[in-house]
């Protein structure tokens, strides 16, 4: 049996922890709860699982999509959004690029300003 275990947050690597927590605070309204120079934590207003930036020397950022031989990504972050039009350009305000290559309809895939991809999806009509 296993003992319980909870995830309390995701990390994401940076070249600066701050300017990228800086970015989701302004994508997502949350607050930092912990403020270090090379480790951030924002915290989402109702509780919950936490996002966490840590600053990596020699950070590489992940190619959207990878190819043979391209440094791929971790993890994405799956954002619900009531709109999806409304919520692109709120992320292309706070400072996000909008990925060339776009699976889904109801998907699109953004890059953070540290390069790591994450999805703003809405339900299909």
């Amino acid at each position: 049996m296993s003992p319980p275990m909870e995830i309390s947050g995701v990390v994401l690597g940076a070249p600066d922890a701050r300017s990228l927590a800086a970015f989701y605070e302004r994508l997502l309204g949350w607050r930092r709860e912990q403020d270090e120079p090379d480790w951030v934590r924002l915290v989402p207003p109702g509780g919950g699982t936490g996002l966490s930036f840590q600053t990596e020397a020699g950070y590489e950022p992940p190619v959207w999509p990878h190819g043979p031989g391209d440094q791929q990504m971790m993890l994405h972050l799956d954002i619900h959004v009531d709109d999806l039009a409304a919520g692109c350009a709120h992320a292309a305000a706070c400072g996000a690029t909008l990925a060339g290559f776009q699976p889904q309809a109801d998907v699109r895939v953004h890059l953070d300003p540290a390069g790591h991809p994450f999805c703003l999806w809405t339900e299909p009509a």
